[in-house]
């Protein structure tokens, strides 16, 4: 890479001593300089929605395109129209390379603005600009078929070749920080662009082994009245129970091994006719992961249905596979426990970090096998919020919306249905991620 947005954007904002902001060509944000914040004038109602939405309305987009600036090789003078929604006066930096536009940088506009000699400076960096896009969006358009083979590639030399092709493609920002996003499921067999995800480096999909969602898992399955629960229950059952909430910290990653067989994220084998989409993400920095977030936003409004896991942030492309493993763990807990998501990052998944690692058993265990029957899924829901809340009596049953004495017959059940000791620690161990095993 050549640089960084945020750090031209900035270079502009320091240039003309106004905050900038730059879109690429579909208005949709990716940097913005700091404003003063006695300044309440450099926040009008245009600039902090594309802040906060990341995008401009059709109105705003209709009223500047009606200046040329898709035509422009130099600053543009927009003055305000409240109709359309902009009550500030504005001045467009088109952003080109080799005669093709590629963004805007926006500026606010005061009498008497910046000098010419300060524009014509701004639209030096504009060019610097222009070229790392024109190399973001070349990357986006050829990576693909290098990403997914290394997802996809088997063991070996297979991975080994599919690897060192990415990092060909990916010049010198195949050692910078990246992390990886996994949108499942994913309807299409085909990728969007890359050039279509701000910080996307590539986009690809892949087989998608798993069911779509936790309405299969028994404790999943009743609604607390003894009656099935509809798609409509899903998320008041994971929200029943206080142990399902993200946790703070942030473990180590998993062995940086390449994946077991193209069908196989996770390392369990078997196929499907479902897909995930795979983003790989450029990061600035390991604890800001707003960039993978806002991907992972808005493709999984994309997918409909879909849900998103974000791997562990690793600097170079060495460890891709365990990244793809874990970003696919993650999506797969969003489906099997719908209060951790939409989206999960994988430290923050707690035991299905473990779970989603372990090849699927051919049988339950014997003991909890009659548990987890459609018969007793208000058992094991039961069962699963006691554990869910460390064993607390009242805060189960508060969760549950029962007595007390409610809940202890219930349990006295499940002790003799599974002839487990709930006083146990052993017991109750292999009980909880029998439960939550079957999530997924």
């Amino acid at each position: 890479m050549k640089g960084d947005y945020q750090e031209l954007v900035d270079e502009i904002s320091g240039l003309l001593g106004v905050p900038a902001t730059l879109e690429n060509r579909d208005f949709e944000l990716i940097a913005f300089g700091a404003h003063d914040s006695d300044d309440d004038s450099a926040m009008d109602p245009v600039r902090t929605r594309s802040i906060l939405t990341r995008k401009s309305t059709p109105a705003v987009r209709s009223w500047f395109e009606g200046f040329g600036i898709t035509r422009a090789t130099g600053p543009v003078r927009i003055p305000a129209a409240p109709e359309a929604g902009v009550f500030r006066d504005r001045i467009c930096l088109p952003v080109r390379h080799r005669g093709i536009v590629l963004g805007y940088v926006w500026l606010l506009d005061a009498r008497p603005g910046p000098t010419a000699e300060q524009l014509t400076s701004a639209m030096q960096v504009t060019d610097r600009i222009g070229a790392l896009l024109a190399d973001e969006e070349r990357a986006g358009t050829d990576l693909s078929r290098e990403f997914r083979a290394v997802l996809t590639a088997e063991r070996g030399w297979q991975y080994d070749m599919a690897l060192a092709a990415l990092r060909t493609a990916l010049g010198p920002a195949a050692d910078g920080l990246h992390t990886v996003v996994c949108v499942a499921p994913w309807a299409s067999r085909d990728a969007p662009s890359a050039r279509a995800v701000v910080g996307a480096s590539a986009l690809c999909t892949v087989p998608w082994p798993w069911p779509a969602g936790a309405a299969h898992s028994p404790a999943a399955s009743s609604s607390g009245t003894g009656t099935p629960a509809g798609p409509g229950d899903r998320g008041r059952v994971a929200a029943a129970s206080p142990g399902r909430t993200r946790k703070g910290g942030r473990g180590g990653p998993k062995p940086e091994e390449p994946p077991r067989a193209a069908t196989d994220p996770a390392g369990d084998g078997g196929g499907t006719d479902g897909h995930a989409l795979a983003v790989l993400v450029r990061l600035r920095a390991a604890d800001v992961l707003a960039p993978a977030l806002t991907a992972a936003g808005r493709l999984s409004e994309a997918a409909g249905s879909g849900v998103a896991g974000i791997a562990l942030p690793r600097r170079g492309t060495g460890g891709l596979a365990a990244s793809w493993r874990e970003a696919a763990s993650a999506a797969r807990a969003v489906l099997a426990e719908p209060g951790l998501g939409p989206i999960a990052d994988w430290a923050s998944i707690g035991p299905y970090r473990l779970l989603t690692s372990l090849p699927p058993a051919p049988a339950p265990d014997p003991a909890t096998a009659a548990l987890l029957a459609p018969a007793n899924a208000e058992l094991a829901r039961t069962t699963e919020v006691f554990l869910d809340c460390a064993g607390q009596a009242g805060r189960a049953a508060s969760a549950l919306g029962i007595h007390r004495q409610t809940l202890y017959y219930r349990l006295t059940r499940v002790e003799r249905l599974t002839g487990l000791d709930l006083d146990d620690g052993e017991d109750r161990l292999l009980l909880h991620m029998a439960l939550k095993a079957a999530r997924l």
